[in-house]
């Protein structure tokens, strides 16, 4: 197991917290309900609905460790931590693409936090890594399997 910080948004800290009390409290009473049910059909050797309650136990305390790991490993961040003139963790960046003159916006994140879809870019990505302590008007030159992309850095902000 890793003991390495993960830095973590209030947003994203106060998620985690409300899904392992979710799970912690009405998720495993419905499995607890579900085993009682299966119990009660009889023989437990072959009993199809039992192995499946089992199983879905087994995956929810999996997912319980896993949230209660990282809240141990969590570090609280806050965008008033860090300059606004650079980019850094919880920065709100807008990039354009060099090459094809796309603009983009993404907001700096931990790797737990990564969500692509929401434009949530991890600082450990290739991207992240080349936008980290950059500033406005600078170029983060990225490798990437087709060659390097170079993005500008149009604005930053909290």
């Amino acid at each position: 197991m890793s003991t390495q910080t993960i830095y973590l948004s209030k947003e994203r800290l106060a998620e985690l917290e409300s899904d392992l009390n979710e799970m912690t409290t009405k998720g495993r009473a419905e499995i607890a309900r579900k085993i009682g049910e299966a119990r009660s059909h009889g023989d437990l050797k072959e009993n199809g609905d039992y192995d499946a309650a089992k199983e879905e136990q087994g995956m929810l305390e999996l997912r319980i460790n896993k949230i209660q790991a990282t809240l141990a490993r969590a570090r609280l961040v806050e965008p008033s931590d860090y300059p606004a003139d650079k980019v850094y963790i919880l920065s709100k960046v807008m990039l354009k693409n060099k090459k094809n003159n796309v603009t983009l916006e993404y907001t700096m994140v931990s790797e737990e936090e990564a969500d692509f879809e929401r434009n949530k870019l991890a600082v450990s990505s290739p991207v992240g890594r080349a936008l980290m302590g950059k500033t406005v008007g600078d170029v983060a030159s990225v490798k990437v399997p087709a060659g390097v992309t170079e993005y500008e850095i149009l604005a930053i902000s909290r």
